[in-house]
């Protein structure tokens, strides 16, 4: 049977741009097809900025890789247009056990709290996550937005200036330049992009390496995240399973520092690994296999002049925890209103240095989390060993001790505490929507509050009449007015506290950039200023 990754999806195909006289401009130009630029060519096109992604590449990626999407992602999914598809086809999870030997001590849920469009997370593998990406990207060249995506084209050379950087490409018919007045790299954890400019990551790496299995078999294990440590199958190593669509399942397990990794990959040594853990009983195939080290690193800067990194390309982490592919959507969302407004001449180029103050701060964030969690995974001398077995050993029957347990802080979205930014606050409305956090999510009418937020900046008033359009000094601002008796317990919960009435403005990635409990034009118009960079032109 053919796989998914088999197909041509994007396969080469000759472009105007390999006759002209002279390399062409463009506005945008990625490199990488990955989820992540993927991702950002369907942000920008929906924004009408002409876009054009090329990679090497002419299919969705090999195995399941990244399977984990957050609640966050799946909004900006929803965002995106084809947030539906990858919930219709993931496996949707909100609960998780932790084992310790061949006992689970206590068991978690991400979403406890109900008033929520989208779950925790989804399991899907990464190939369908791509294919809808480029689903999507069909559709909006279908509409006549300007996106294109160019298969067999690898990227040789990269030649940078201040207003533009000159790219060469390789294709089967010989190379070609174009020109790009941003550049944004996709292009992975081993980014050639990065090679090319001769920089490099900061970070650690941890000496350990984990083999990842995906297994096609028949089993009755509920759709939780199970996590082992110590398991009696892997001894004085750690293990995890998850459930993926048609009949997949993840499976991870700790193989210690000094091993032979293709050694370890050969399916006569992994096949008596899963029977230990499965059982001789259970028949199962190997669908893909593949072996990771730990890596927690970032560039030091993620903008170069002309040249933007996002994704891998900018940040690695290790797996557990699912913050690697959520965090390159945070990217994705974040730089995307940037460069338009940049492009359409309504905010100052500095305006993208705070993609890198917030991004880079985002990275931060997921490092310092991911290192605790491989630390708590696989301590680094006896005394932390006896600290986490004591840890799990409380855990199991005394709440205070669960929350030291480690098995990987599951990704959440990240708050730009201190960005640039940000406006004015008022403390007494609840903290959890503060200027720098991402918008939650609430139910409003029969519908969600979420899906009203579409990529403009919007001016909600809670309690408040808000005109339904604005225009300041150039840049449009949609009003939302959502009377007292249509306030929802949830929304007053999550916006208002005690509060009678508010007014949030709200960024286009669904961040709050600043909150009022009453303003005027002139105020809203210094928080909009703030919030793109400068003063509005």
């Amino acid at each position: 049977m053919t796989k998914l990754f088999e197909v041509p999806l994007y396969p080469y195909k000759r472009t105007a741009d390999q006759d002209a006289p002279a390399p062409v401009r463009h506005p945008v130009v990625i490199i990488g097809a990955g989820p992540v630029g993927l991702a950002m060519a369907i942000d920008l096109a929906q924004a009408n900025v002409p876009v054009v992604v090329l990679d090497d590449n002419d299919k969705v990626s090999v195995g399941s890789r990244a399977i984990c999407f957050s609640k966050r992602s799946l909004e900006i999914f929803d965002r995106l247009g084809c947030g539906d598809e990858m919930v219709d086809k993931g496996v949707v999870w909100n609960l998780g056990k932790v084992h310790f030997g061949d006992r689970q001590v206590y068991n978690f849920n991400l979403l406890p709290e109900d008033g929520h469009k989208r779950p925790a997370f989804i399991n899907l593998q990464q190939y369908y996550c791509e294919l809808y990406l480029v689903e999507r990207i069909r559709a909006l060249q279908t509409e006549g937005k300007p996106v294109e995506i160019r298969g067999g084209n690898r990227v040789e050379n990269l030649h940078c200036y201040d207003d533009h950087t000159l790219v060469t490409i390789e294709t089967p018919e010989g190379a070609y330049n174009l020109e790009a007045d941003w550049l944004v790299a996709c292009d992975g954890a081993g980014s050639p992009t990065r090679r090319m400019l001769d920089l490099d990551f900061v970070g650690r790496v941890f000496e350990d390496n984990f083999l990842i299995a995906d297994v096609i078999m028949k089993a009755d294990f509920p759709t939780e995240r199970w996590f082992w440590f110590d398991p009696p199958f892997n001894k004085d190593q750690s293990a995890l399973l998850h459930k993926q669509p048609d009949g997949v399942w993840r499976i991870d397990l700790q193989l210690g520092w000094d091993i032979d990794k293709e050694k370890e990959k050969k399916p006569e040594n992994v096949i008596p690994r899963l029977k230990q853990m499965l059982g001789d009983d259970v028949e199962f195939d190997l669908e893909w296999v593949s072996i990771y080290t730990f890596q927690c690193r970032r560039m030091e800067e993620f903008r170069h002049g002309r040249v933007i990194f996002a994704g891998d390309a900018a940040h690695q982490v290790s797996p557990f925890g699912a913050r690697g592919a959520n965090s390159g959507f945070q990217d994705v969302d974040n730089l995307g209103w940037k460069l338009k407004l940049v492009l359409d001449g309504k905010a100052p180029e500095t305006l993208l240095d705070s993609y890198s103050f917030e991004r880079e701060h985002g990275a931060d964030e997921n490092i310092l989390q991911s290192s605790r969690s491989t630390d708590f995974i696989t301590p680094k001398s006896e005394m932390s060993r006896i600290f986490r077995d004591a840890v799990l050993d409380l855990s199991e029957h005394y709440e205070f001790a669960r929350p030291l347990v480690n098995s990987g802080r599951l990704s959440v979205p990240c708050t730009y505490d201190g960005s640039p930014l940000n406006g004015p606050d008022v403390s007494s409305l609840p903290q959890r929507t503060r200027p720098g956090s991402t918008v939650v999510d609430a139910p409003l009418g029969e519908d969600w509050l979420l899906d009203h937020l579409t990529g403009e900046f919007v001016l909600l008033g809670l309690g408040v009449d808000i005109p339904s359009d604005n225009e300041i000094n150039g840049v449009s601002l949609t009003g939302i007015t959502i009377g007292r008796e249509n306030i929802s317990p949830e929304l007053r919960d999550r916006y208002l506290g005690n509060a009678a009435a508010a007014i949030y403005l709200i960024r286009p990635d669904q961040h709050v950039a600043a909150r009022w409990l009453d303003c005027d034009q002139t105020e809203i118009g210094a928080a909009l200023a703030k919030a793109i960079g400068g003063k509005v032109q």
